[in-house]
């Protein structure tokens, strides 16, 4: 019996300027395959593709041509909103996915509530208040006793690591996460990285994370996947993943594109995240 992937992508298509002298495809005819329980970390140079490629899953905007299916669920035409209760997400500015000036419990009780029947209540009950405080302990940040401090009191890391937890406490059926520690102090980062890692396994997520970091590229998840102008060009799992080194990524992306000033882009950025 086949097992249908959580995520399908179909010659997907995005061109942003279409039909002037800036038109620049950036998701070319792309395909790829996600099973249940990946965890996919995604690398390139700027302008490969990613973050679009995560907009598109989300539905900020509709794709060209092409089809994105969640499981059996056609979504290439959904609208973001509908495929929010489907798809957690955590961004890459701590700003941004959280309300700064509401507090970390109103803040949690939104995303607890969503895709849930609505009602007139207001406020936090003292069962939702007792849930949010026992899922913040297990961070481990002494984030139970702020659950009435303004979201923008927050470090950037705490804010990161509630946005994460807002992402994945309804247990969606794919996670997105866009460079969610860019912003971050190396120390902070790698906390927040082990917090991700302990709630995708804990949560057994499907999960896709770009990173521009390749020693966390290779560090986490169970399957790496390069992008360049918008394709798939590298897709390793398993032991070949486990075994890579930095080195070994450059090399594998010299072979799989010929293009001189991809491979000059993408070596910078491999010094660069040593």
């Amino acid at each position: 019996m086949t097992v249908k992937p959580v995520l399908s992508l179909r010659e997907i298509t995005k061109q942003f300027n279409k039909g002037t002298a800036n038109q620049n495809t950036v998701l070319n005819k792309l395909n790829l395959e996600v099973k249940k329980g990946d965890f996919i970390t995604i690398i390139g140079g700027n302008g490969a593709g990613k973050s679009t490629l995560l907009n598109s899953i989300a539905g900020n905007f509709m794709i060209d041509n092409g089809r994105i299916l969640l499981g059996v669920k056609e979504l290439t035409t959904v609208k973001e909103e509908k495929r929010a209760g489907l798809i957690g997400r955590v961004f890459q500015d701590p700003v941004m996915g959280t309300a700064p000036r509401m507090t970390v419990g109103e803040n949690l009780a939104i995303a607890y509530r969503r895709g849930k029947k609505r009602s007139l209540r207001k406020g936090t009950s003292d069962k939702e208040r007792e849930y949010f405080k026992s899922i913040l302990f297990e961070l481990g940040l002494g984030l139970e006793n702020r659950l009435d401090s303004e979201m923008g009191l927050l470090s950037g890391g705490q804010r990161q690591a509630i946005a994460l937890l807002m992402a994945t406490m309804n247990k969606p059926e794919l996670l997105l996460l866009d460079e969610h520690t860019a912003a971050l102090d190396p120390k902070t980062a790698k906390v927040v990285l082990q917090l991700t890692k302990n709630r995708v396994e804990q949560e057994q997520l499907t999960t896709l994370m770009i990173t521009h970091n390749m020693n966390d590229a290779l560090t986490y998840g169970n399957r790496l996947i390069m992008l360049d102008e918008g394709q798939v060009i590298v897709d390793l799992s398993g032991e070949e993943k486990m075994n890579l080194t930095v080195a070994d990524v450059l090399v594998l992306f010299q072979k799989a594109t010929d293009k001189n000033n991809s491979s000059s882009q993408l070596t910078d950025e491999l010094l660069l995240s040593r």
